[in-house]
């Protein structure tokens, strides 16, 4: 399979058998090399043609605290202290603008799903 942009549900079905196939290339190789190509392209076009958003904010959050491997530490200069931190993720309490903000520029997620209710 040579290396082309993914136009067609063809093209990222053949992507993901090439991923597959090279999935345990050592890294650095070229067998490696292009496996990193191959994932980029796939994510950039499951990205346009297959989004996946999260139902609501709280979703969202967690799901980049699981994708990133952060603790709920890690959120305090996002949100605030521990104890807001806890009522955010457990919906005690809803996310303010100045938080959506943070939640937005330092951690990327869409501020239209942060906003959601």
């Amino acid at each position: 399979m040579n290396i082309k942009p993914i136009k067609t549900k063809s093209d990222h079905r053949a992507a993901l058998k090439e991923i597959d196939r090279l999935w345990d290339a050592r890294k650095g190789s070229a067998n490696g090399d292009r496996l990193d190509v191959l994932v980029t392209l796939v994510k950039a076009w499951e990205d346009k043609h297959q989004p996946i958003d999260p139902s609501d904010p709280i979703e969202a959050i967690l799901f980049r605290m699981e994708m990133e491997g952060l603790t709920r530490k890690d959120l305090e200069p996002y949100i605030g202290p521990r104890q807001r931190v806890s009522d955010i993720l457990t919906r005690k309490r809803s996310l303010s603008l100045k938080m959506v903000r943070k939640l937005h520029e330092g951690l990327g997620i869409a501020a239209e799903v942060l906003i959601r209710e």
